[in-house]
């Protein structure tokens, strides 16, 4: 069999076709020698010089090889039953999808004449041949970018969801080991014989599509229950027979190296996955209860663009505001609130403004979850003596200009992180705290001198996370007065006396909310804050005095967030319930 497929010639060499689209030809020639002296082919070559891109690429190898170039392949034509008649790791390594015999371009939808099939490597003769004998059809070939099929893939396969994937391990009787690979493949690529193998990777899949930032296996006296926080909220997902709860959990061990044996004491592991082109890093806690062990799984997207200011939620004049603040060379600003309020992300997104060649940005975290190029991160490891506190005296030997403290979890932390905001660093930091004041007397109570505290912290930030209104099923409506009393909203602040609302889509599944976005309170300190911070004023005083001077708490921001319809009274009041 010939290299080349035969279902189509190559007319012309990709070099003559591209000078033909504009290209220029000094380029080309930059290009050949690079493959003279590395190798590769002179279409890649040229995308990564930058001289073309993806689509002109696949355009040129379209006529080159005399066939179709399709520009955007929509999932509504693609084989329906693609997911049921080609295994996955197939379709991902040979990258192409199959469309709907129907679109064959000649009338005749009815006949089936042939089985159109999207391709992005013009070399591979076999999967044509198998293709054909497979479906004992002629195959007509078409081209289309590899971006493009790699993605198309990932939705196809994510389809399958865990409720098909669990009636096969309800007939599975045997738990198959593999042993654990190093290097990280994408779990589309795996073939997954064993039955746990195949409903995890579709867990883990179905997780990742959803924007899952947890997945929580829970055995019960008869079953086991998964469920799924998306957007904050917990969600179930399916229940399974509890005879599949052990090898499960024995599976999630085995790939995160705990001890299989160890049920009676809770372990902490981690898995590294590629999911669906992403890379994930899983945190992996159990915790033995009367039923069996219960296993919760934490979902880092390695892969995830960090947000700028801008993106996280804040109003202009609060971006402004904040953008001042993390230009200053020392002090302290902390950020609060509860666990998964997005803290660490309104931190990321400030380290990644003030970012720059000029400046020694230093973090110690636990965990890492995105790691910042040009900054230099430390992970916390208790095992070896590696703690904040211990970490933060070593950082402050490194020249730091902006440290990075992930948490204050004790006063020894946060005497050193206050020392070193008084000494020439700007700190940013986190603590758990329901407002932004509160911040201050928590300090306090960690054992810090007031007069400390209000020379180094000049801003603390407060912050939840509301879940946004899906566009594609957002609905306006008149909200009642019973309603606008949740929140505390006047009818006359509403324009038009409209709001928004979701009424639940595939987009959404039917929740009515996609994504999230962050409510913020910014309590800034001036002299009269630092006044009362000396005299040892209560968290309500500092408060009191800040909203008069005009600081905007968490529920008018999230107001705010109502009346521009991002989010609804409902999810408001349930996030800021303590605050209203």
């Amino acid at each position: 069999m010939g290299s080349k497929i035969k279902l189509f010639v190559m007319r012309k060499k990709i070099g003559e076709i591209l000078l033909e689209l504009g290209v220029e030809e000094g380029k080309i020639q930059e290009a050949l020698k690079i493959q003279k002296e590395k190798g590769g082919k002179i279409g890649e070559i040229l995308v990564k010089m930058g001289t073309i891109d993806e689509e002109k690429l696949y355009k040129a190898l379209a006529l080159q090889y005399g066939i179709p170039f399709i520009p955007k392949v929509e999932k509504e034509y693609v084989y329906e039953d693609m997911a049921k008649e080609i295994p996955p790791h197939y379709a991902k390594t040979k990258k192409f999808v199959l469309l709907k015999p129907a679109i064959n371009g000649n009338g005749n939808s009815g006949k089936h004449e042939f089985i159109p099939c999207v391709i992005s490597n013009t070399q591979d003769a076999e999967l044509i041949s198998e293709l054909q004998r497979k479906f004992k059809k002629p195959i007509k070939v078409m081209i289309a970018k590899e971006s493009d099929i790699e993605n198309l893939i990932n939705e196809i396969y994510g389809e399958r969801t865990t409720i098909e994937v669990s009636k096969e391990v309800e007939r599975a009787e045997e738990i198959f080991a593999s042993e654990i690979e190093e290097t990280t493949k994408d779990i589309l690529e795996e073939k997954g014989e064993a039955p746990i193998i195949r409903f995890l990777n579709a867990l883990f899949f179905q997780a990742v599509k959803e924007r899952a930032s947890d997945i929580h296996i829970e055995p019960a006296e008869r079953e086991t229950v998964i469920r799924m926080r998306i957007d904050g909220v917990l969600h179930e997902i399916i229940r399974i027979n509890k005879s599949l709860h052990e090898p499960i959990v024995s599976r999630v061990k085995v790939i995160s190296r705990l001890d299989i044996a160890e049920k009676r004491i809770p372990q902490d592991g981690k898995i590294k996955l590629k999911v669906a082109g992403k890379d994930i890093d899983v945190r992996v806690s159990t915790l033995p209860t009367v039923f069996g062990e219960r296993v919760s799984l934490r979902i880092l997207d390695r892969t995830a663009t960090i947000l700028k200011i801008e993106e996280i939620g804040m109003e202009d004049d609060m971006i402004e505001k904040m953008k001042q603040l993390i230009k200053k060379t020392y002090g302290m600003i902390l950020i609060t609130g509860p666990t998964g309020s997005g803290k660490t992300t309104t931190l990321y997104a400030c380290l990644s403004e003030i970012n720059s060649p000029g400046i020694n940005i230093i973090t110690i975290e636990d965990p890492i979850e995105y790691q910042i190029k040009g900054i230099n991160q430390i992970q916390v490891n208790p095992k070896v003596g590696l703690t904040f506190a211990t970490g933060l005296r070593s950082i402050l030997r490194q020249d730091p200009d902006v440290v990075m403290v992930g948490e204050i979890r004790d006063s020894e932390t946060a005497s050193i992180a206050i020392h070193a905001a008084l000494t020439g660093h700007l700190v940013l930091s986190t603590l758990h705290t329901n407002d932004a004041p509160s911040a201050i007397t928590r300090l306090i109570d960690m054992g810090i001198e007031p007069y400390l505290i209000s020379s180094a912290v000049f801003a603390t930030i407060a912050q939840r996370l509301v879940r946004k209104i899906c566009q594609k099923c957002r609905v306006p409506y008149e909200p009642d007065q019973k309603e606008l009393e949740l929140i505390g909203l006047k009818r006359e602040q509403i324009p038009d006396g409209i709001l928004y609302k979701g009424s639940g889509c595939k987009e959404c599944f039917g929740t009515g909310f996609k994504g999230r976005i962050g409510i913020f309170e910014l309590f800034l300190i001036d002299d009269e804050i630092r006044e009362l911070i000396n005299s040892k004023s209560d968290s309500m005083k500092l408060k009191s005095v800040a909203i008069s001077k005009g600081m905007r708490t968490l529920r008018e921001d999230g107001i705010l967030k109502v009346i521009k319809g991002i989010t609804t009274i409902q999810e408001l009041a349930r996030v800021i319930q303590e605050s209203v």
